[in-house]
C-alpha cells in the first residue's frame, strides 16, 4: 500500500492503481448486442478444426441488394475461404445452405472457389438452396440435404434493361452452359437429365424449371445422400481422417 497525506494531514492508506475494472455497461451492452442479433446470451466458441460457411439468403454480387434482403456477400465469403486453405489449424469446411440463388457470376466464384480448395468440404442444402445456389452445393467433395429440403433448376434470367438483339441470347446461352458444366461435372447428374430438369414446363408458376425435393434430388444424382447435421459432421471427420492417412503415406 502507498501512503499519502489527506486533507486533514493526517496518514491514509491509499489502493495501488491497477488496470481497470471491466466497464459493465459495455458488457451489458454487448450481451445486449448478443441477444439481438443471435437471440442468446453467449455466443460458445469452442476450438474446432472445422470451419463453417454459412450461404443464407440471396446471394449478392456487383450489385448492392436492398437493406431489408438477407444477403451472402461473395467479397465477405472469398476471404473467409482463402482464409480456411492458409490455416493449418482448420482440417475441414462445412458448407450449409439455405438460399434463394442470386447473382449468376458471384455464385460460380464461390463454387469455384470451393471446388478449387485441397482441404476435405462437405454441404448440407437445409431449406433450401435455389437457382445459384445448386452449384454452390454440389462444389463440395461430399453433399447432403435434408429430408424436407428443395432445390430449383431453371434458367439463367436477367433483370432490368436487356437489348434485344442476338448477341444477348448468346451471351444467355454461353452463361446457362457454364452452369450445366460446373453442375454435372461436380455432381452424378448427367447433362440430359440437368437440362430436363430446368427446361420442364408447368411446375413452377409463370416459369420453366423443377423443384425437387430431399430425395428426388439425390435420385437425380445432384446430391449424394438425404441426411442432417449429423451425418455431414460424421462424413467430413471421415474425410479428414483419410486426408491425414494419405499425407502420412506420402511423407513416409
Amino acid at each position: 500500500m502507498n501512503v499519502t497525506a489527506n486533507a486533514y494531514g493526517a496518514n491514509e492508506e491509499q489502493p495501488i492503481p491497477g488496470p481497470n475494472p471491466p466497464d459493465d455497461g459495455k458488457v451489458q451492452s454487448a450481451a445486449v448486442e448478443s441477444v439481438v442479433q443471435l437471440g442468446q446470451t453467449a455466443v460458445p466458441t469452442p476450438e474446432s478444426n472445422v470451419f463453417c460457411l454459412t450461404i443464407i439468403g440471396q446471394i449478392e454480387g456487383h450489385l448492392m441488394l436492398p437493406p431489408q434482403n438477407k444477403t451472402t456477400k461473395y467479397e465477405h465469403v472469398i476471404p473467409q475461404l482463402v482464409a480456411v486453405e492458409q490455416n493449418p489449424k482448420i482440417e475441414g469446411l462445412l458448407i450449409v445452405l439455405n438460399t434463394v440463388g442470386g447473382d449468376v457470376e458471384a455464385g460460380l466464384a464461390i463454387a469455384e472457389m470451393i471446388a478449387s480448395m485441397s482441404k476435405p468440404k462437405v454441404a448440407i442444402v437445409l431449406g433450401g438452396g435455389h437457382s445459384i445456389g445448386v452449384p454452390i452445393a454440389v462444389s463440395a467433395d461430399y453433399t447432403f440435404i435434408a429430408e424436407t429440403a428443395t432445390m430449383t433448376i431453371h434458367p439463367i434470367r436477367l433483370n432490368g434493361l436487356i437489348i434485344g438483339v442476338p448477341q444477348t441470347f448468346e451471351y444467355l446461352d454461353k452463361m446457362q452452359e457454364r452452369v450445366t458444366r460446373f453442375v454435372t461435372g461436380h455432381s452424378k447428374v448427367d447433362e440430359h437429365t440437368f437440362k430436363e430438369l430446368m427446361f420442364k414446363t408447368g411446375e413452377l408458376t409463370r416459369d420453366i424449371g423443377t423443384t425437387v425435393i430431399g430425395q428426388d434430388a439425390v435420385k437425380h444424382g445432384l446430391i449424394d445422400e438425404v441426411g442432417g447435421l449429423g451425418r455431414a459432421l460424421s462424413h467430413l471427420n471421415r474425410l479428414i481422417a483419410e486426408r491425414k492417412l494419405g499425407q502420412r503415406g506420402v511423407y513416409q
